[in-house]
């Protein structure tokens, strides 16, 4: 156990299904399809550690091999995770006896047993309570921690998992990526995901910074596709997205994870522009 985590212990609940969009996006991603040592951090995993439970059943259903380590800086945090992996090894859970989940005390630095470093970190709903100033020495703090090629996946979510939004992050602490991640279904508008965006472009949804353009575009496109709502709200978010990227927006990827109601940019298309 590190003697001195660094950051604040993370505040809240943790429910049930919360990080589905997130599970999915990490095994999905090349950083664990592709690692050598598929171990996966759950930092800040919150007041249970059944986020790290689910996020280990679903990796292994990708990959056997599959680990994951849960982290946070409460001690009592981490003695009611490991009492609740106790439930899980003796049956009393829906989740396999077998599962391959530890915790741990551990902040930002990320400790791991035997000088192990991480394919992937996951950091979820935990740099909310920061400054944004303080949000690039956290990702570099983060991300020196993986292993070559690995990936730091750092964002926010609402308390039930319909929105969501996150940040890819690489090895030296370089953003590449932007996603945003919402339920379709009974969507009023996609700029609902304007208040769980990630800390370091929370501030910046005003006119002027790339973000803002971006939702403005996106709510737009999804008015204008509403007639395709006959066809359901998958196929009125296929078309919005669509029209983004005949305007010019650099839309990562295609209709299979467009349909998921996710929508993936490069970093440098939403960076934020204008001076704090």
């Amino acid at each position: 156990m590190a003697s001195s985590p660094l950051g604040r212990p993370t505040r809240g609940t943790t429910g049930t299904n919360r990080l589905r969009r997130n599970d999915r996006w990490i095994a999905a991603s090349d950083a664990f399809r592709r690692a050598g040592d598929p171990l996966v951090v759950d930092l800040g995993y919150g007041a249970s550690g059944v986020t790290a439970f689910e996020l280990a059943a679903r990796l292994q259903r990708v990959r056997a091999d599959a680990e994951v380590r849960g982290l946070e800086i409460d001690p009592g945090r981490v003695t009611l995770a490991t009492e609740q992996l106790d439930d899980v090894r003796a049956g009393r859970t829906s989740f396999p006896r077998d599962l391959a989940v530890s915790f741990g005390r551990g902040g930002f630095e990320v400790p791991l047993p035997s000088g192990r470093r991480a394919a992937v970190i996951r950091a979820m709903n935990v740099l909310r309570q920061y400054d944004e100033s303080d949000v690039p020495d956290a990702w570099r703090t983060m991300a020196a921690r993986l292993s070559p090629g690995g990936l730091l996946v750092e964002g926010t979510c609402d308390e039930i998992g319909r929105i969501a939004s996150w940040v890819d992050v690489t090895q030296d602490g370089t953003p590449v990526r932007f996603t945003i991640s919402l339920r379709l279904a009974e969507l009023e508008r996609p700029s609902i995901v304007a208040e769980r965006l990630p800390k370091a472009l929370i501030h910046r949804n005003v006119p002027g910074e790339r973000v803002h353009a971006l939702l403005v575009d996106l709510d737009r496109e999804w008015d204008r596709a509403a007639p395709l709502s006959t066809f359901g709200a998958t196929q009125r978010f296929l078309a919005a997205v669509s029209a983004l990227k005949d305007q010019g927006w650099p839309v990562l990827g295609g209709k299979t994870r467009w349909r998921l109601g996710e929508l993936t940019l490069p970093w440098d298309a939403v960076a934020p522009l204008l001076a704090r």
